[in-house]
């Protein structure tokens, strides 16, 4: 049975990150480029134009991906996580985010296409006890902070999962409450 076929049966011939069923065709998930089944989707010509590098989405249609990113294969969660990140400005997709658990070696797949992070200690951004944090870490508080705007204290010892960075090393982003907020490094401290 070749990829195509593979695929097909696999998605009961249907586009596999929004389930239409009108020009499909494999869809390689970098950074592979070969035709082993496991390293491919079925995708729809829509999704293809839309998966371009530099191609702007279409909000509206990803919302999808509350099914897809939930999909037994690895391959359709990588894609689904993907644009999840792309699409982490719009508040659905940064909660769905939240939520999605990705086993290591699928998670190390999803964001290797991702730019790596520079290794200049001027933009690297650290916690309280001055260890470096990533987007995707989880924190704590360390202290009570007003949240302007918002009419809440965010108390000390809530967690943060998942964090964001920004360009400002200092900053960090993450959901408290509900709401997405931006935090001071210095006052979280970074969990395991």
């Amino acid at each position: 049975m070749n990829t195509e076929q593979a695929l097909m049966q696999r998605s009961d011939s249907k586009c596999e990150l929004c389930s239409s069923a009108e020009h499909l065709a494999v869809f390689p998930v970098a950074p592979y480029s070969d035709d082993d089944a496991d390293r491919c989707v079925m995708s729809c010509q829509a999704c293809r134009d839309q998966l371009a590098e530099g191609s702007e989405l279409d909000v509206n249609r990803w919302h999808s991906l509350n099914d897809s990113v939930w999909s037994p294969t690895p391959a359709v969660q990588v894609l689904s996580y993907r644009l999840l990140k792309r699409l982490s400005d719009q508040p659905w997709a940064q909660d769905l985010l939240e939520m999605v658990y990705l086993d290591d070696e699928t998670k190390e797949w999803a964001v290797a296409t991702e730019a790596a992070p520079s290794d200049d200690a001027d933009e690297a951004c650290f916690d309280s006890n001055g260890v470096k944090l990533a987007a995707g870490d989880s924190v704590v508080l360390i202290k009570d902070l007003d949240v302007k705007g918002a009419n809440f204290t965010a108390k000390r010892g809530t967690p943060v999962r998942n964090i964001s960075l920004t360009n400002n090393p200092e900053h960090i982003e993450g959901r408290v409450n509900g709401t997405r907020i931006v935090i001071i490094s210095a006052f979280v401290k970074k969990t395991n």
